[in-house]
């Protein structure tokens, strides 16, 4: 059994190989100053659960519990 599928246009695609499928669920990355907004430590709330996120120094992170 030939697992190819066709989309609407009739065209043909192979399922994808899974490196492929990897790098297509992969999200893109986000930008550390996109959560840290100018500021070197902010708390993220996830699952009931408190974690800080902390940039050193150095320009390296930090998460902790």
């Amino acid at each position: 059994m030939n697992s190819t599928s066709v989309n609407g246009g009739g065209q043909r695609h192979e399922p994808l190989a899974p490196a492929d499928r990897r790098a297509e669920e992969r999200p893109a990355p986000l930008h550390s100053g996109a959560l840290l907004q100018g500021r070197r430590l902010v708390e993220i709330e996830h699952n009931g659960e408190v974690y800080r996120l902390q940039a050193t120094r150095l320009g390296k992170l930090i998460l902790t519990k």
